[in-house]
């Protein structure tokens, strides 16, 4: 299995068993209960340590320099760096995790001011107990840096499933004997417990490929670097979280069931993104940062890499997107629909799913996009790209949650779908302007029209394949209509990209039929 194999396997075992987790919380919580929404909410607030902090950030400043050592054979230096920046990683997340905790209640007004009474005191309850356990996952993402260096890939992006784990064990050991607000604070300690696990279960391999001691070494022109990286990498990642928060409060505006309904969403749309776009995007940074280091083609190397790699996930991507747009209600009611949680509600999230549909190819390449220019160590060209995102989404963020609904008279809830369709727009707003100032350094990247032409007939057919089944079957149980629904357009999708020669299409059935022998 290649790199980005591992990667997508690693990615795959941790968004499966996120889906356990969303489905037993859905199970017990439902989609419109203040608890349900309080948990969620207080979920992303504390998250902005990790989402600021961790992969995204370490990824485009620490792994290109730690990356580039080890490929020039400078492992002692290396290990300088790596104890380096975890020594100073750890001392500004207790700092912050102590001030996240004392201001739980002005961080809640400023993202979710229309939460109100018991809803807003639990929420700023579950605020305080999470924050310690975000900062033991941006520790984690350090433990990822380093094992992604050293090209140990599984493991790293398989831990989660422990934290995964620790709050389905929590959910099922106290879900059918607690009301619901005492259910969300066991839940909240369940993460807690499991991001610790998480954090523990990389340690022993670390120490078997580096030795990084947890000290600051300002002497070194390296850790300088990683910081000289890391600010505008921190800045970039700064602007999309404000962007997501900026959704969290205009979501928290809206009736219950829409803090929820859009994690839910994000939850289903996020998987091919991280499935595809992380797994490749994760694979080849390093590979791209050594070459980049060793190599006087260097440029040359990262637009040929990045090439295939477009290919790659856009294979993957399209089909994604028309599954999302087009049969997006039988794919939550095959996630989430049990207990408390019903048919209407997975329709309801369709809603919101098919706006984050129209996204999910331009997030997909834009992980590939921003990777490249983090490789040619060029860290403010993305900062500056996601600062325009941020300002389009939420511009039409607000037209299209907020106004759209009033004006066309549809339920409020539907904006929330709004929501996502204006993060989506933003998307392809960014990867378009990463993509021409990246061609005007590198020369053309990107796809073929008769490429994406393909894919598009062979997705569309598929989709049109899958309504036919669709209204000819009988209403089952959600997980057979997915089966029955989902398999004839994957079925058509696959069909169709062989038959058009394909080479991703062909390279994917050889390693199944390796998979099986």
């Amino acid at each position: 299995m290649g790199k980005a194999g591992l990667v997508a396997a690693g990615i795959l075992l941790s968004r499966l068993s996120g889906l356990i987790r969303s489905r037993v919380f859905a199970h017990y919580f439902g989609l419109r209960s203040d608890a349900a929404d309080a948990f969620n909410a207080a979920f992303r607030i504390p998250n902005l340590l990790q989402n600021l902090f961790g992969e995204g950030a370490l990824s485009g400043s620490f792994i290109p320099v730690y990356a580039g050592l080890l490929s020039t054979g400078h492992r002692e230096e290396a290990d300088r760096v790596a104890g380096a920046v975890g020594a100073l990683l750890a001392a500004i997340l207790a700092a912050l995790v102590a001030i996240g905790v004392l201001l739980a209640p002005v961080l809640l007004d400023l993202i979710a001011p229309g939460f109100e009474g018991d809803k807003r005191r639990l929420t700023i309850t579950l605020v305080r107990v999470l924050f310690p356990g975000a900062g033991l996952l941006v520790l984690s993402a350090w433990c990822l840096g380093i094992l992604n260096s050293h090209q140990k890939f599984l493991l790293s992006y398989a831990a989660p499933v422990l934290w995964n784990a620790a709050m389905v064990v929590t959910l099922v050991a106290f879900g059918a004997r607690s009301d619901l607000p005492t259910l969300a604070e066991y839940l909240a300690w369940g993460s807690v417990a499991g991001s610790l696990l998480q954090f523990l279960v990389q340690l022993p391999a670390i120490a078997r490929i580096a030795r990084p001691r947890l000290a600051w070494d300002a002497a070194s022109a390296h850790v300088r670097g990683v910081l000289v990286n890391f600010v505008p990498v921190f800045f970039s990642r700064g602007v999309v979280q404000i962007s997501a928060y900026i959704d969290l409060l205009l979501a928290s505006l809206l009736p219950t069931g829409a803090v929820t309904g859009l994690a839910n969403a994000q939850l289903i749309y996020t998987l091919p993104i991280s499935l595809f776009g992380m797994s490749v995007a994760a694979a080849e940074l390093p590979t791209m940062s050594g070459a980049a280091a060793v190599n006087p083609h260097g440029d040359h190397v990262v637009r040929d890499r990045l090439g295939a790699a477009l290919r790659q996930v856009a294979f993957f991507a399209v089909p994604s997107a028309a599954a999302f747009l087009a049969l997006g209600d039988t794919v939550a009611a095959a996630v989430l629909q049990t207990g408390r949680f019903s048919a209407a509600d997975a329709r309801d999230v369709w809603g919101i799913l098919a706006g984050s549909s129209i996204g999910v190819v331009a997030s997909t390449l834009g992980r590939l996009y921003a990777s490249s220019y983090y490789a040619l160590r060029e860290t403010r060209t993305p900062l500056a790209f996601a600062i325009v995102r941020v300002v389009a989404g939420v511009v039409l963020g607000y037209a299209l949650a907020i106004l759209a609904p009033r004006m066309l008279g549809v339920p409020p809830l539907w904006g929330a779908a709004g929501l996502t369709a204006a993060s989506s727009l933003a998307g392809w707003l960014e990867l378009l302007l990463l993509r021409h100032r990246l061609n005007a350094r590198l020369g053309w990247t990107g796809l073929t029209t008769g490429y994406v032409t393909r894919l598009l007939v062979a997705a569309t057919s598929g989709a049109a394949v899958a309504w036919a089944v669709r209204w000819s079957i009988p209403v089952g149980h959600p997980w057979v209509m997915a089966v029955l629904i989902l398999g004839p357009f994957g079925i058509v999708y696959f069909g169709m990209t062989i038959w058009f020669g394909l080479p991703e299409a062909t390279t994917f059935t050889k390693r199944l039929r390796q998979g099986r022998s």
